[in-house]
């Protein structure tokens, strides 16, 4: 497995982050919440390198059209250099996925928009989908990886087909990269940070928990969209052997359009690279 040590202050850390969280200022759009990822597996060139991520739109439940123009507003806030989304693009029947995804097109990235399928798009939405991506030329990562290439160095971007059906796709697509090479690995659901393998991975983003969208004491919530229960629940976790998974609220609803103590958000990751303390 791919180790991550920080040397900080001359104490040695496994892993590092920062999360801040601000309300938002963007209509509809709960929070703004930024994760400063800090590792010495980052490549120099990639320092500071800004991912913005968004997930769960279901576009047509309590998020609708208003609310998708503040997302844009929102993502295009952050200047990131690139845009990932997480899956589950339609919330209601006979909304069309060229409006969201023409609507994200309007989020200029200098590499892109890259995208996984969540459980609500592997149903009749899927060719419709597909095609809406391909007009707003989103890149789908149906269990392949991308490499992004800054000043000769690279990261790889991955992403999971179909995270549920672990009979097919429980080899995880990070597993095919170079122990040395930094790996984000973008799946639907974070279960599948813990169903499968995926040491390669320094990193991990999901959603499709909502956050339990009614949330009390930041504990119970009534729906569980996790058979973890709440143990990745939202924001930054781990999976059993160490491996940092970002969950998102994201933000549509799903089931029924009420949100309580769950922020819809859309989130920022940053990475920073460390230097290797000197033996």
């Amino acid at each position: 497995m791919k180790k991550q040590f920080l040397f900080l202050l001359g104490v040695v850390v496994g892993l590092s982050s920062c999360a801040t969280a601000t309300f938002s200022e963007f209509p509809g759009v709960g929070r703004v919440k930024q994760y400063d990822f800090y590792s010495y597996d980052v490549p120099p060139a990639f320092d500071g390198f800004r991912i913005a991520f968004a997930s769960d739109f279901h576009y047509g439940s309590r998020f609708k059209r208003k609310e998708l123009a503040s997302a844009v507003r929102a993502l295009r806030s952050m200047h990131a250099d690139v845009l990932l989304l997480g899956g589950d693009y339609l919330g209601r029947r006979g909304e069309s996925p060229d409006t969201l995804f023409s609507a994200l097109a309007g989020v200029y990235t200098p590499y892109g928009t890259f995208a996984v399928m969540g459980n609500h798009d592997y149903g009749a939405c899927y060719p419709e989908v597909a095609e809406a991506m391909r007009k707003a030329r989103v890149r789908p990562m149906e269990h392949t990886g991308y490499k992004l290439l800054k000043e000769d160095q690279h990261i790889i971007l991955c992403g999971v087909r179909n995270p549920f059906d672990l009979q097919k796709n429980g080899h995880s697509p990070s597993q095919h990269f170079a122990a040395d090479d930094f790996v984000l690995l973008l799946t639907h659901t974070p279960d599948y940070a813990e169903d499968a393998d995926v040491s390669n991975a320094n990193l991990v983003l999901a959603g499709h928990t909502h956050g339990g969208q009614v949330s009390l004491f930041k504990r119970y919530t009534p729906v569980r969209h996790s058979r973890y229960g709440n143990r990745f629940l939202t924001g930054w976790k781990e999976n059993s052997k160490g491996t940092p998974v970002i969950i998102t609220n994201g933000l549509g609803t799903s089931r029924m359009d009420v949100r309580l103590f769950t922020p819809s958000e859309v989130v920022l990751v940053v990475l920073h690279r460390v230097e290797k303390r000197a033996e």
